[in-house]
């Protein structure tokens, strides 16, 4: 049975899963660094990018979150599911989620986080 809004689902999923990608971006940002990659910049730019979008928009997700006081606690986790309680206002609601779910929201995520509008990383002209 649903206690939650669709709103208040939609906000706190969202945040859920941004904040996973924030965690996996964040990672791939010390592969990037300590790897072997010839030219890092590029890689590098890109993902910072990304991270300060996702992050802007978490900012935004958690606001909303206060505003409507919702809360997400992480309940169980094994090898094929986690758990999470979701809270808003008085009424609460457990939701499982099978990992490798989990894992095509984070990547849907950065691949949106990919597509978004950023400045030009072609700053420089081939013109020499």
């Amino acid at each position: 049975m649903r206690y939650l809004s669709e709103e208040e689902l939609a906000i706190a999923t969202r945040f859920l899963f941004i904040s996973m990608a924030i965690t996996v971006l964040e990672q791939d940002m010390k592969h990037v660094q300590d790897g072997p990659f010839k030219i890092k910049e590029p890689y590098l730019e890109l993902l910072e990018q990304m991270l300060a979008a996702a992050k802007t928009e978490r900012k935004q997700l958690r606001k909303s979150m206060q505003d409507q006081k919702i809360r997400i606690s992480p309940l169980n986790r094994n090898e094929s599911f986690t758990s999470y309680l979701f809270i808003a206002g008085r009424r609460e609601e457990q939701r499982n989620y099978f990992n490798p779910a989990i894992r095509k929201h984070v990547e849907a995520i950065i691949r949106e986080l990919m597509l978004k509008d950023r400045p030009s990383v072609h700053s420089h002209s081939a013109n020499r």
